[in-house]
């Protein structure tokens, strides 16, 4: 193999690495989302994980996350608006990053 070549296997694993972080990152942020939505709701101990485990499975429904903000904000009511919902994501993804970084060390 040539040098080149080497470079190239090492730039796409690279960039595989980095898609499943982020797809990692994300789902822990829905998660996260999730837990604060049931919070809202009044729900607690299994009753907040298993709600959170039904917003991680929104986000498949199609690319992007408006699929996880209509789904939250139909469940919440009126407790939260869309724009809301949308902040709080922005607010815990990073959030989602740290606890995966500190997993990871």
């Amino acid at each position: 193999m040539t040098t080149f070549d080497d470079r190239e296997h090492a730039f796409e694993a690279k960039f595989a690495h980095d898609e499943e972080m982020q797809f990692k990152a994300q789902a822990r942020c829905n998660k996260l989302l999730g837990l604060w939505a049931a919070e809202l709701l009044g729900k607690s101990g299994d009753d907040a994980e298993d709600y959170a485990k039904t917003v991680v499975i929104a986000d498949f429904e199609e690319a992007g996350h408006e699929d996880v903000v209509r789904k939250v904000a139909a469940d919440l009511d009126g407790k939260a608006s869309a724009d809301e919902i949308r902040a709080k994501m922005a607010e815990l993804l990073p959030v989602a990053k740290e606890q995966m970084m500190s997993e990871s060390e």
